[in-house]
C-alpha cells in the first residue's frame, strides 16, 4: 500500500526529514560522484535526493507511482524550470528504451505490488552502461519499526533479498552499503549527532543500518549453461558397436578371419 505523496512531502519538510535527506544525499553522492552529461530518472519518491543533481545532469526527471499521487518538482517551477514529474504505472513507464544513464529508486520497492514487471521496465529504459541505485529499508534496522516515518511503511528487505530480486531480473549486483545509522528518535541531540552515528555505524555496527543502498548494472549477456548431466568414464577397454547391415543388391557380408581377427569382405 502506498503512502500519499503529501505524507512523504510533509516528512521531508520536517526536522527529521531534513536530517535524513542530508545523510542519504551524501551517501548517494559517494556512489555517483559525477553525473555530468547523464540522464537521471527517479522512481518512487526520489525528488528530495535529486536536488543535488539537478544542475549537474543533462536531464533529470521523476516517475511517481499512480497509487501514490504526484506533486510538482522543482517547487519553484516557472521560466526554464518546468515541471519534471510524471505520474505512471510502474510496469508501463513512458520512457524510451535504452535512454537513461542513472536510475534512483527511493520509497519504491517496499511499496511495490508487482515488483518483477517494475524491475523489467527499469531494465528496459536503462542504457547498457547505466546504473541502478536502490534505497530500501533494512528489515533488521530500527527505522523499519518507526511507523511514523516512510521507512516504517511497506515491506522492508534484507540485503540478500534485494540482490536476489535484482539478479532474477537481469541485473548484476555491484555493491551494497548500509546508511542511516542514527536511531529514529526526534530529540535534537540525536539529530545533531547524525554524522557521528554514520561514522560509528559503518565501522562497528553495519547490521544496524536503517536502509540498504544497493547498486546494480544491466546484464547484457546470459551465462553459459554447463548442463546438468554427469560424465561417463570409460576404462581402457575396447567397445564394440554393432554396424548396421547394408541393404540392397550390392550388399556384402562381413566375416572375421579366424587367426588374426581382421575382417574380410566377401561379395
Amino acid at each position: 500500500m502506498y503512502r500519499s505523496v503529501y505524507d512523504l512531502k510533509a516528512f521531508y519538510n520536517g526536522r527529521v526529514g531534513r536530517v535524513v535527506r542530508r545523510v542519504l544525499q551524501a551517501r548517494i553522492r559517494d556512489f555517483w560522484p559525477d553525473i555530468h552529461g547523464m540522464r537521471l530518472m527517479g522512481c518512487g519518491y526520489a525528488v528530495p535526493y535529486m536536488r543535488a543533481f539537478k544542475e549537474e545532469a543533462e536531464r533529470s526527471f521523476a516517475i511517481m507511482p499512480a497509487g501514490q499521487g504526484a506533486h510538482e518538482w522543482p517547487q519553484n517551477g516557472g521560466g526554464n524550470n518546468l515541471n519534471c514529474v510524471v505520474l505512471s504505472e510502474a510496469a508501463e513507464l513512458p520512457v524510451e528504451t535504452n535512454s537513461v544513464d542513472r536510475v534512483l529508486m527511493v520509497h519504491d520497492i517496499e511499496f511495490s505490488e508487482f515488483l518483477k514487471p517494475a524491475l523489467q521496465e527499469i531494465w528496459r529504459v536503462l542504457k547498457s552502461n547505466g546504473r541502478l541505485l536502490v534505497v530500501v529499508p533494512n528489515r533488521a534496522g530500527f527505522w523499519a519499526r518507526a511507523d511514523w516515518s516512510p521507512f516504517g511503511q511497506g515491506t522492508p528487505y534484507s540485503a540478500s533479498q534485494i540482490a536476489f530480486y535484482l539478479r532474477d531480473n537481469l541485473f548484476v549486483h555491484e555493491r551494497t552499503e548500509g546508511a542511516l545509522f542514527m536511531p529514529p528518535i526526534k530529540h535534537s541531540l540525536f539529530l545533531k549527532s547524525s554524522g557521528l552515528f554514520e561514522k560509528l555505524g559503518r565501522s562497528y555496527a553495519p547490521f544496524l543500518a536503517g536502509v540498504h543502498m544497493v547498486e546494480a548494472s544491466k546484464q547484457l549477456y546470459a551465462t553459459v549453461d554447463r548442463g546438468s548431466g554427469s560424465g561417463v568414464h570409460v576404462r581402457g577397454r575396447k567397445i564394440f558397436v554393432p554396424r548396421p547391415a547394408t541393404q540392397g543388391a550390392g550388399s556384402c557380408r562381413i566375416k572375421a578371419h579366424p587367426k588374426d581377427g581382421r575382417d574380410q569382405h566377401r561379395p
